[in-house]
């Protein structure tokens, strides 16, 4: 009797390839993860996840699983409602400052024709200014004889309102050199002083209302290019803060 031949099955010699595979798609998934980690938008990285979890449940590799939900979106907190009723809006002036320009321009109609006082209004308050042609003389710091019943007037109205004032030196850009000053910011500034001390001892108005300040030739209203620009220039400004004392 014949002795049967065993058969002997032929030795696979590709099956590391399988193996091979594996390991390169878990090593893409790997770098995939981890690049979708860097990215900022959360919403993409859960994207990917879910993506790839797919992927692996179609290999085999991983069980049937509830797929992993999207990063939502974060939502806005609801803003603030608007107020029922709308806040009122700033005056662009104080009421009493209102009614203080229009006493003033009453007050000082005259000077105010003849060019010698201009009054406007500014952010922090109401600016009357008195200009050098109407009320000094060249490089001096008393005021004119004939001026004095314009400060008078101006005086008395701003004794009636207790508000908080700045009195302003300004000088134009021509160098000033005489035995009393040596710049113009000695006679801006003396000027600015003289005017208190004047508000304080004549019209009794109090000290702690009152503040000087000399700005020499670098705050100017006009061209320092003109005779007339340069006499605007010259002036002492009465600044009538908007603020009561």
């Amino acid at each position: 009797m014949k002795r049967r031949k065993k058969v002997t099955s032929p030795v696979g010699h590709d099956r590391w390839l399988v193996s091979y595979a594996d390991f390169i798609t878990l090593l893409f998934a790997f770098f995939v993860v981890l690049y979708s980690a860097a990215e900022i938008d959360k919403k993409k990285v859960s994207q990917v996840a879910a993506s790839i979890q797919v992927a692996f449940q179609q290999m085999g590799a991983f069980p049937p699983s509830s797929p992993i939900p999207l990063q939502q979106e974060p939502t806005a907190p609801p803003q603030n409602p608007l107020p029922a009723t709308p806040l009122p809006l700033a005056s662009p002036m104080n009421p009493d400052l209102s009614g203080l320009r229009q006493e003033l321009e009453k007050a000082l109609a005259k000077e105010i024709a003849r060019g010698e006082v201009a009054i406007h209004a500014q952010n922090d308050g109401l600016v009357v200014s008195l200009r050098e042609m109407g009320f000094f003389d060249s490089g001096s710091v008393g005021i004119k004889s004939r001026s004095q019943p314009a400060v008078d007037r101006l005086a008395l109205l701003l004794a009636e309102h207790k508000f908080s004032i700045r009195i302003e030196g300004h000088t134009d850009d021509v160098p000033i050199h005489n035995s009393q000053f040596s710049s113009n910011w000695e006679l801006s500034t003396s000027r600015a002083t003289e005017m208190v001390r004047l508000l304080v001892t004549k019209y009794q108005i109090p000290p702690q209302q009152l503040s000087a300040a000399g700005y020499g030739e670098y705050h100017p209203v006009a061209s320092n290019d003109t005779e007339e620009g340069r006499a605007q220039n010259r002036r002492v400004d009465v600044v009538i803060l908007g603020r009561p004392r």
